[in-house]
């Protein structure tokens, strides 16, 4: 199912071949930086690019022996290269390695779901325009409150898309740093100027002070910014999926022709996308939540955090790619029933309009806490004797007191519910 909502791209940044690749893009980085210093012959580093390569089943097979990835793919290269090889890694330690090229694949990540995000933003746009004057009912606890419209609670969603497109934003920057200073971070076997000359090659920053490792927290922002958007997917597909409910059906996911909702129930049309998106995103807050206890670790390093990362990084951007496709198509396809809507708003007999009465009291000079009891009082009576409130008012001589006929009628004009949604719209979306 993944593999349908899922772009290639993404699962090749974390494929053998693209790891490794990274990983040599890294070591030639230093040593042409200790070329370009002097402390390596140049031809020798013209040597190292033109021969550098690796086997990725071999160096599985040397790592048998070994127990050492990070050795066994040297030593993959240094059979390509020769004897040039004697300058590969020079003053580095693993992590200079294996940090610098992590950096690398997650700022291809965080490309891929900022791409993402763009193409779900644009929908979200296309489909709040459409239905920015639909009327629905506005709830709160589950119970009708007050009308919104369709368009504003998707130019809500929008809006949340729009900041935590900030936030992966910042978090690709957080993550962009490289390490090139040795064994636990002094630069004592290399200079420092190798890791500003490499990192500038590869786009990167120098992380301005590291261990043996670049520091968690870092990692831990990152995948913050994806939970963060998992959970936002979350909120829009539970929202669909009360909306779906036999009871509201206010919008539905597109059941397409052939498909079939229940194997025992023929009639059954679910809101199985939404769920799936509920689902994962469990995944995804998990997976953030190992990623801060991954902050900890024992003076200048220990790998604790290494197992966990070749898991929850991989999983956790595949999943998050995943998700915004797949939910891009839910929204893009999703069936609106503007007549429901209407019908559900006038389930309560005009109830919603409780506020605008109450109001309209105390511009007369009632208290608010006595307009509050009078408007309440007859609310209480449409909820259990099913009258509309309009007609309970008109009939209550202490609301007639101080409101005429077409005051009291006035309360129920929709339009003073949704007035100010081109305001909202303008602020969301610009003029």
């Amino acid at each position: 199912m993944i593999a349908r909502y899922t772009r290639p791209e993404m699962g090749r940044i974390w494929e053998p071949e693209n790891r490794y690749r990274k990983w040599l893009d890294v070591e030639i980085a230093a040593c042409e930086a200790w070329a370009e210093l002097g402390d390596i012959p140049k031809e020798a580093v013209e040597v190292i690019k033109a021969k550098a390569d690796f086997n990725v089943a071999r160096i599985d097979e040397i790592e048998q022996t070994v127990k050492h990835d990070v050795i066994a793919f040297l030593t993959s290269v240094a059979e390509f290269v020769g004897d040039e090889s004697r300058f590969i890694h020079k003053g580095m330690t693993s992590s200079d390695v294996l940090d610098t090229s992590l950096a690398l694949q997650l700022r291809e990540a965080a490309d891929l779901i900022l791409a993402d995000i763009d193409r779900l933003m644009e929908v979200l746009k296309t489909r709040a325009l459409e239905h920015k004057d639909t009327v629905t009912i506005g709830r709160s606890h589950g119970i009708h409150a007050e009308p919104v419209t369709f368009g504003l609670k998707m130019a809500l969603w929008y809006e949340e898309m729009k900041r935590n497109r900030s936030r992966m934003e910042r978090a690709r920057e957080v993550i962009s740093v490289g390490m090139f200073s040795g064994a636990v971070g002094t630069f004592a076997n290399i200079k420092p100027e190798v890791e500003e000359i490499a990192c500038k090659r590869l786009g990167l920053k120098p992380a301005p002070v590291s261990t043996q490792v670049i520091q968690r927290d870092r990692h831990a922002e990152y995948m913050s910014a994806l939970a963060m958007i998992a959970a936002t997917l979350e909120k829009i597909a539970v929202e669909i999926r009360h909306l779906q409910r036999t009871e509201v059906l206010e919008a539905e996911e597109y059941f397409s022709e052939g498909q079939k909702g229940s194997s025992a129930m023929p009639h059954k049309r679910n809101p199985i996308a939404s769920e799936n998106i509920c689902g994962l995103s469990r995944l995804v807050r998990s997976n953030a939540m190992a990623a801060i206890e991954n902050i900890p670790l024992w003076h200048e390093r220990d790998i604790s955090h290494s197992s966990v990362e070749r898991v929850i990084l991989p999983d956790s951007t595949i999943l998050v790619d995943y998700m915004l496709n797949r939910f891009t198509g839910v929204i893009k396809n999703l069936l609106v029933y503007p007549e429901n809507m209407m019908k559900n708003l006038e389930l309560t007999g005009g109830l919603f309009n409780s506020q605008r009465v109450m109001l309209a009291l105390t511009e007369k000079g009632v208290l608010r806490e006595d307009a509050y009891r009078l408007v309440q009082r007859n609310a209480m009576r449409t909820w259990k004797e099913k009258i509309p409130l309009q007609e309970l008012l008109l009939a209550d001589a202490d609301i007639r007191k101080h409101l005429s006929e077409d005051e009291v009628k006035g309360c129920s004009d929709l339009e003073y519910h949704t007035r100010n949604v081109d305001y909202i719209f303008r602020r969301v979306f610009g003029a």
